[in-house]
């Protein structure tokens, strides 16, 4: 297990970006582990880490329809955001942000993918509602999330309305902690940003600088 704590100078040293954007230290060997595999808190989350491969993963779009993520990576390098859902305020501005930057990402030759509890109706709700043209998979049992380390048990006041906003699949009512992992065409992570205040997310402008550095170096190939 590790806790995340995250300074300012960490989050994008254009100098290096073969190392991992965050800085980790052991747990307490105490860390309590739900029924779901999941730790309870954020700050206890084990994510996968820079040079590590996806896992791989079928995933539904805002159509409903089953997107194979290994497939979709293998043509583009990809920035893969995960996000809690369109319920989420922060999210929400995560979200708008991108779509400012998107065309930007894509000249550089990325995708951008973003991730979420919510079902494939509530994503094309969140896609109208702010105009997003970039892709949104359905990660509604965080299966996904689970296997990139990121996911934790919710609080308690959030119980009620995450099986209804997944569709019903949220069974276990964990939320991810809201990632950003920028990818090579062969699934391998080159970037990560991972803040377990969910208040927090990487600005757009980092990121930009981040994915342009990395295609700089050679290292988003």
């Amino acid at each position: 297990m590790y806790k995340i704590f995250l300074s300012a100078l960490a989050v994008v040293c254009l100098s290096g970006f073969g190392k991992r954007s965050i800085t980790s230290a052991p747990a307490p060997a105490d860390t309590t582990i739900t029924m779901a595999g999941v730790p309870l808190n954020p700050e206890d989350v084990s994510p996968l880490l820079t040079g590590e491969n996806i896992p791989r993963a079928q995933l539904p779009d805002a159509d409903g329809k089953l997107t194979d993520l290994h497939a979709l990576v293998a043509k583009r390098p990809s920035i893969l955001v995960f996000y809690r859902g369109g319920w989420c305020p922060y999210c929400n501005r995560q979200l708008s942000g991108l779509q400012e930057i998107e065309q930007d990402l894509n000249k550089m030759g990325y995708q951008l993918i973003a991730i979420s509890t919510d079902s494939p109706e509530n994503l094309r709700q969140t896609g109208e509602k702010q105009h997003l043209s970039y892709t949104l998979l359905s990660d509604a049992d965080l299966a996904l999330s689970k296997k990139f380390g990121i996911a934790y048990k919710s609080p308690e006041n959030y119980d009620k309305f995450l099986p209804a906003t997944s569709g019903g699949k949220n069974t276990n009512k964990l939320l991810p902690v809201p990632s950003v992992f920028i990818v090579n065409r062969k699934g391998n992570i080159r970037f990560e940003y991972i803040n377990p205040d969910f208040r927090e997310r990487l600005n757009p402008g980092l990121l930009k600088a981040a994915a342009a550095a990395l295609m700089k170096e050679g290292l988003h190939e």
